[in-house]
C-alpha cells in the first residue's frame, strides 16, 4: 500500500472497521465491538492493535492513562487501495468485469440499480 504502510490482514481490517465507524478508541472499546460479532479475547485485541501500531497502520495516543488508537490512513483511501489491488489481481484491472460479476452473483434491488445508474451518469458527465 502507499506510504510503505503494509496491507492490513483480515483481523486488522476488522479492527480498522471499528475505528473508522466510531473514531479513535481504546482497546477495550474495540474489543467490546468485536465481541458483538464473534468472541474475541481482550489480550488478542490488545496484541493485534500493538502490532498494528508497530507496523504503522495505527497511531497510539499515549497522552492519557488509557491509550487511544487512531487509524493512520483514511477509510476511503485504504479501501480504494485494497479494491485497486483486488481488481488488478482478479480482473486484470477491468472494473466492468468486476461489476458484471457482482451484478450476476446477487439479486440487485431496483434502488441499488438506480443508484448505480446515477453514479454512471455522473461519471459520464465528467468525461
Amino acid at each position: 500500500m502507499a506510504n510503505n504502510i503494509p496491507e492490513p490482514t483480515k483481523a486488522e481490517l476488522e479492527i480498522l472497521q471499528v475505528l473508522w465507524e466510531f473514531g479513535p478508541s481504546t482497546v477495550r472499546f474495540v474489543n467490546d465491538k468485536l465481541n458483538e460479532q464473534r468472541e474475541v479475547n481482550y489480550t488478542s485485541t490488545l496484541k493485534q492493535m500493538q502490532i498494528m501500531a508497530e507496523k504503522g497502520i495505527l497511531k497510539r495516543d499515549e497522552s492519557q492513562m488509557k491509550h487511544i488508537y487512531i487509524p493512520v490512513e483514511a477509510e476511503q483511501k485504504t479501501k480504494g487501495q485494497l479494491l485497486d489491488r483486488f481488481v488488478n489481481t482478479l480482473y486484470k484491472g477491468s472494473a466492468s468485469q468486476l461489476m458484471m460479476q457482482l451484478l450476476g452473483n446477487k439479486k440487485t434491488s431496483k434502488d441499488e440499480l438506480d443508484e448505480i445508474k446515477k453514479m454512471l451518469d455522473q461519471l459520464a458527465d465528467k468525461k
